[in-house]
Formats: structure tokens, sequence, C-alpha cells
């Protein structure tokens, strides 16, 4: 369901339900979690790169077990609190960045996945669907944080109140998306990508994450704050002294991430 990979401190996550087109079940979510803080914990790792197996990248909750959770009178069986929201979370906040690689459809719960990933390359194949609406539930797994923010609050409100499919074009023209490339060059440009930030500076992208996301729901005289704090912390660095060596020589700096 889940295949773990790790290859030149970039660490590959697939969802790999193919037949399923990488739906969502609660055994699938318990081993994406667990991925994913896999991931965050190894200091081997200097970036994640997400992606689907087989057509799709994913489409979001498996309403084959959600059907039978409503049927059993389990309603949502709590999946939002127990799986969702600490996927996205630890998406979000963990201090490496992550690529998402959509290879296909990222609907529902799956296209905020790739919302709540750092960069999104996608193939030309890619469509998004913002679901919720049409099956009567709001959005959940962060998607109305991360999209607006992609997007802005008008364009966030269209996609997730018609629901209507975007493709790959669109989801570039409207900043959803960083690339689009051929669907045979996905997985490769966002390997390179992903590779080009495990092999930089993996602290000051921490903190570049972490001053993105306080800056959105804080006013600038305490933004202001928390950089300063921040470059203090960089400053430190081993990444930074030697970069700063490195560019008094003239030369190309080496970043080990420390």
């Amino acid at each position: 369901m889940i295949r773990y990979e790790m290859t030149d401190a970039v660490a590959t996550i697939t969802l790999d339900r193919p037949e399923a087109m990488n739906s969502l079940t609660a055994e699938v979510k318990v081993a994406l979690l667990a991925a994913l803080r896999r991931a965050a914990s190894d200091q081997q790792v200097r970036a994640v790169l997400l992606t689907g197996s087989g057509r799709a990248f994913c489409a979001g909750q498996d309403l084959h077990e959600h059907a039978a959770n409503l049927e059993a009178g389990r309603g949502l069986a709590d999946t939002v609190r127990a799986h969702y929201n600490p996927i996205v979370e630890l998406l979000t906040t963990m201090d490496k960045p992550v690529v998402a690689a959509i290879n296909g459809v990222a609907a529902g719960a799956g296209a905020s996945l790739a919302f709540a990933c750092d960069l999104r390359v996608a193939s030309e194949k890619a469509k998004f669907a913002l679901a919720f609406a049409g099956i009567g539930l709001a959005p959940d797994s962060g998607a109305s944080w991360t999209l607006q923010r992609l997007v802005g609050l008008g364009r966030a409100s269209e996609l997730m109140l018609l629901g209507e499919p975007v493709d790959a074009a669109r989801a570039l023209e409207l900043g959803l998306v960083t690339r689009v490339v051929p669907a045979d060059e996905v997985l490769k440009t966002a390997a390179e990508l992903a590779q080009r930030l495990a092999d930089g500076p993996t602290r000051a992208f921490a903190a570049t994450k972490q001053a993105l996301a306080y800056a959105a729901t804080h006013a600038l005289p305490e933004a202001l704050i928390l950089e300063a704090d921040l470059q203090d912390e960089c400053v430190a660095t081993r990444d930074h002294l030697d970069a700063t060596t490195s560019f008094l020589a003239k030369e190309r700096p080496v970043f080990t991430g420390r």
C-alpha cells in the first residue's frame, strides 16, 4: 500500500493501490503517516518525494470503506482527526522540503495532500478535483488552509463550491502547481527537484517553511521578530559558515544539512 525508498538523501513515498486509484483506507492512512514520520525523523533524509502509482496520484477517501462506515453508523470513524489531520500537519511542518509528483488524478483528500507539499510537479495529464461539496461534505485534510494560500480566497471558494475539475494547464495558471511536464517525465523531474533540495541547506529550508507559515497568520511586526530569531539560528549553522567562505573564494558551496 505504501512504498518507501531512500536514494541520495531523498525519501520517496509512493501510494501503491493503483487498482483503487490510490484511494485512502484507514490502513493506508496509518501506513502513510508512519512513512512520513520515518522520513521526518531520519537525519539522513534531507528531502521527501510523495507520489502515486499507476494512473492516479490519489483519488482521496476510499468511498467503499466510507459507505460501510456510514451503514454501520460510524460516520467518519474519526478519520479526519485520527488520520488526515496529523498527515497534513506533518507534511506542512516537516523540517525538510516535500515535493509532490502528481502523476494523475488528485481528488478530494488526494488533492489536499498535494496542496500540503512545498512544491508540486504535475503530469500534463493530471487533474485536480475538490469534490467535497459534491458528496455533501465540507473540505478536510487542510484544504481550507492550503488552497486559499495557493490561489487566494476567491479562487479557493470557486474551486470548492463548484467542484469543477481543473486540468494541469489551468492548475499551473492558477498557481496550484509548480511545474507541468509530459506524463513520462513527471517522476524524473520531481525526483531531480527533490534531489536539488536535498543537496541544499536543509536547516535554512526548515526555517523558510516556518517563516512562511507563521507570516501567513501573523502581523508584520511579529513576522519580523520570528525572521530575526530564525536568522540567528541559521547564521550559526555550518552550512552558512561554509557557504560564506565558498562565496568569498568564488567557489560553489557544498551543503551538508548541518
